[in-house]
């Protein structure tokens, strides 16, 4: 955390510092050939695309499997405070850098180096005129965060498969079969990333790049896991049918945006065609449709919410002893 900190400021004053500073990299933006005053503005010149990466990098996150692991480091109701507020003030830094750093891309591509490089030379192309000690510190930024998601998702995943899947198939498996089971799925996992990044580079490099693949996975896992999660937490209602129906949705939706994004086939109407505009819009719509679908879904089928429900909850009403220095606030005395 404290490297991707570090990084995104040096990145953002080493970036700006080319063109004179802040106010002369907006003047510069703003007068650009490539530019205009649309680009300075707050919400730039497409604020439908702006909402729709918003919420998936912000809202989509709720639902990825991987970040309920990180809820167990939680002891008590303290650090959910403390962790609130340095998580925000962390994502206001690197993830605000990111997109104000991006914001200045057009001053150092052309038109005619995107079409021939794609969406994902331009980053590269802002960096690779600074000097190498700047270079050097996106590199290990970049890999910091990408070990950091990747060990999460393998985990999430591998431990997944061993547990759910495969270990109840095996009768009476030892401790050292589900390592070793683990294990292996983690390095496939592992490969797997590689091989997709390789291809992305290579055979599909003409239709694909990052935020499309990003839009695709976060898209379906958040698509699946966003609406199932928070009612499952909060509403006794929601029910096994609604959200298998979750899921189906979710990853229907970015199965069909995926092959538009390999365009195997197109969409007709103006309506589907915003839907499907790209894998943003896909991942956003089916977030918020799985959060439409499971409540109505569970209303009709109420017979199969699962039976030990009530007793689940119950944990919320249970009776506690702490100090009244701890359970009583100024308010309360009053």
């Amino acid at each position: 955390g404290i490297v991707m900190l570090v990084g995104i400021v040096a990145v953002v004053a080493a970036t700006l510092s080319v063109n004179g500073g802040f106010m002369e990299s907006v003047e510069a933006l703003a007068t650009s050939p490539v530019g205009g005053w649309e680009y300075t503005a707050l919400f730039g010149p497409d604020p439908i695309s702006l909402l729709m990466v918003v919420m998936l990098t912000s809202l989509g996150t709720w639902g990825l499997p991987q970040m309920v692991g990180k809820f167990y480091s939680i002891k008590n109701e303290s650090m959910i405070k403390t962790g609130t507020l340095i998580s925000t003030v962390f994502a206001i830094i690197v993830a605000g850098g990111c997109y104000f750093l991006g914001g200045f891309g057009r001053l150092f591509v052309t038109p005619e180096s995107v079409a021939k490089g794609g969406f994902d030379s331009i980053i590269p192309t802002m960096i690779s005129g600074l000097s190498p000690i700047i270079v050097s510190v996106v590199i290990v930024l970049v890999l910091s965060a990408s070990m950091s998601t990747l060990s999460s998702l393998v985990l999430t995943s591998s431990s997944t498969l061993t547990l759910d899947i495969v270990m109840p198939l095996t009768k009476n498996p030892s401790e050292k079969k589900k390592l070793l089971v683990l294990r292996l799925f983690i390095l496939f996992f592992i490969v797997l990333s590689a091989v997709i990044a390789i291809l992305k580079d290579t055979v599909w490099s003409d239709v694909v790049f990052i935020a499309q693949m990003m839009g695709v996975s976060w898209g379906a896992l958040a698509g699946a896991f966003l609406a199932p999660f928070l009612y499952g937490l909060y509403w006794k209602g929601a029910s096994r049918p609604a959200v298998w129906a979750s899921f189906g949705f979710g990853v229907g939706i970015m199965l069909i945006q995926l092959l538009l994004s390999l365009k195997l086939f197109t969409v007709p109407g103006a309506v589907l065609g915003f839907v499907f505009k790209n894998s943003l819009h896909s991942g956003v719509f089916a977030m918020l449709g799985g959060l439409v679908i499971v409540p109505i879904v569970s209303l009709f089928t109420r017979s199969h919410r699962p039976e030990d429900t009530d007793k689940i909850f119950s944990c919320y009403d249970a009776k506690v002893v702490v100090p009244a220095k701890s359970a009583l606030d100024s308010d309360t005395i009053k």
